[in-house]
């Protein structure tokens, strides 16, 4: 059967943008090779009473391709399948299943049922996939344009009172859930209760593009891990399995994003902070584990269409975990920033409003998410300046003895600058290109701008380059100088 001439569409192919950074590899990671059809006769299987798919529509994120079935009966059924860009697509399948369960199991946060998952891909539909009834409701990103301040309050209010039941979990361990019957080594799980235990962490931050070879410089460590301290050492090793031989061609990679000996030597001088930060008392309190949405915005909740303080359903539970409080300070959803979006349909903009409410309501909801918030990618610069920050304000932070990070000689220091202020000018390169290009932060762009994007892309590296060769007098500190300097910082793909 010819499914893009049943239901109109491709559902092997990404077919929903094109990234101006790595296009080809990047739909390559998003290509999935399955039997569709198999997949529809687990849907109408598992929908009891239901005779047949009426159509489908298919929805990509940057992890999963989402198919929305509507039946029969008019009611939707959904399945997702993961993209080999999500990490170790089992592990996320089976922990995004318990994480759910347990949820469900203990707290009252309403989640979408689950009417059937695999994590398998030597199943008869070829791919690990989950199959949910659809949430109930309305998208909070459709109704939230049509709110006023006042809903909008009480909507953030209601949010953060359901999520407060997850944050009120305990937890003894870092690291992903998963069910006990899930097959783990002995020496990655720890038990949780009955039905459930603690395993690896299945972030993509943890697994080395799931291949073997980068682990030159460190085991794989993806958890469990009981203390903070061994979690910190979690996120060194993971930034060490990143870490591509010495002898290794290094291609496209800017002046500031250093050297492999420089992210070594950095990441083992990280690993000292951290650690010694970690055996202080006053850090515990930010450090406490907490299980929390790992992408809480508007697209991911659903409230009821007469009243949106109504909570109807939360959904995308891929990739959560048990982590630090302190892991989520910078999270702040979209609902709660100053954004186009959070205008209402007649022109009043009550982003300010709703900043106040998410703060309180973090404030006095959650507040292990509240007391990290209240304190004060890019390369090996980068990484050192977080360091030499540290080491500035050790004492000033209240931590014990001396900062295990030295700082740099008057000379490294004033090389460190320079190198900074270029990394400096690539990041507010790509801010202003994020915008006048009208893409996301990885080069995406949806498939209809896709030329646009691309000759744009073109013709500004011109205009700058143009302003760059007519700059006859540059400053002392002035990063970019000729065309090998600002290729060296253009985040998107060029030709030569």
């Amino acid at each position: 059967m010819d499914q893009k001439n049943t239901y109109g569409l491709d559902p092997h192919s990404y077919t929903s943008g094109r990234w101006l950074r790595d296009d080809k590899h990047q739909r390559q990671l998003r290509q999935i090779d399955f039997n569709f059809d198999e997949l529809c006769r687990r849907v109408t299987d598992v929908s009891h009473g239901i005779k047949h798919i009426k159509s489908c529509e298919k929805k990509e994120g940057g992890f999963n391709r989402v198919f929305i079935f509507t039946m029969d009966d008019s009611s939707r059924v959904v399945a997702r399948l993961p993209f080999t860009s999500a990490g170790p697509a089992k592990l996320a399948t089976a922990s995004e299943v318990a994480t759910i369960q347990y949820l469900q199991r203990n707290t009252s946060i309403p989640i979408p049922k689950i009417l059937d998952w695999c994590d398998d891909t030597a199943n008869i539909v070829g791919s690990e996939y989950i199959i949910m009834e659809y949430a109930a409701g309305i998208s909070l990103h459709q109704k939230w344009p049509y709110m006023a301040g006042d809903q909008k309050v009480r909507c953030i209010a209601a949010i953060y009172k359901k999520l407060r039941e997850m944050v009120d979990l305990n937890f003894s361990a870092y690291g992903s859930i998963y069910l006990s019957t899930t097959p783990l080594d002995s020496s990655s799980r720890l038990p949780l209760d009955g039905d459930f235990c603690l395993g690896p962490h299945c972030g993509t931050r943890y697994w080395a593009r799931g291949d073997p070879r980068y682990y030159h410089h460190t085991a794989p460590n993806q958890g469990p891990w009981s203390t903070i301290g061994a979690y910190a050492d979690g996120l060194v090793d993971a930034g060490l399995s990143r870490i591509p031989p010495k002898d290794s061609q290094l291609p496209n990679r800017s002046i500031y994003q250093g050297s492999v000996q420089e992210h070594l030597t950095l990441l083992e001088c990280g690993r000292a902070v951290l650690n010694k930060m970690s055996a202080d008392t006053r850090v515990h309190g930010a450090a406490v584990p907490v299980l929390f949405h790992p992408d809480l915005h508007k697209r991911n909740i659903f409230v009821s269409h007469d009243d949106p303080s109504v909570i109807t359903g939360i959904i995308d539970w891929q990739s959560t975990s048990i982590e630090p409080a302190f892991w989520y300070a910078d999270e702040v959803p979209d609902f709660a920033t100053g954004s186009p979006s959070s205008a209402s349909a007649e022109g009043t903009d009550n982003s300010e409003l709703c900043t106040k409410a998410y703060e309180a309501c973090t404030r006095f909801l959650t507040p292990k998410l509240a007391l990290p918030r209240s304190m004060d990618e890019d390369g090996a610069v980068a990484f050192r300046d977080e360091l030499i920050e540290t080491a500035q304000d050790w004492e000033a932070l209240g931590l014990h003895g001396s900062c295990p990070f030295a700082l740099p000689t008057p000379g490294e220091m004033s090389l460190h600058r320079k190198e900074y202020i270029r990394f400096e000018a690539a990041q507010n390169l790509k801010r202003d290109l994020l915008s006048l290009l009208n893409t996301a932060s990885d080069g995406w762009v949806p498939l209809d701008d896709w030329e646009t994007a691309k000759a744009g892309n073109k013709a500004t590296f011109k205009e700058y380059l143009e302003a760059v060769l007519t700059n006859g007098d540059p400053d002392d500190d002035e990063p970019i100088r000729d065309e090998k300097d600002l290729r060296d910082i253009w985040p998107y793909d060029l030709p030569e």
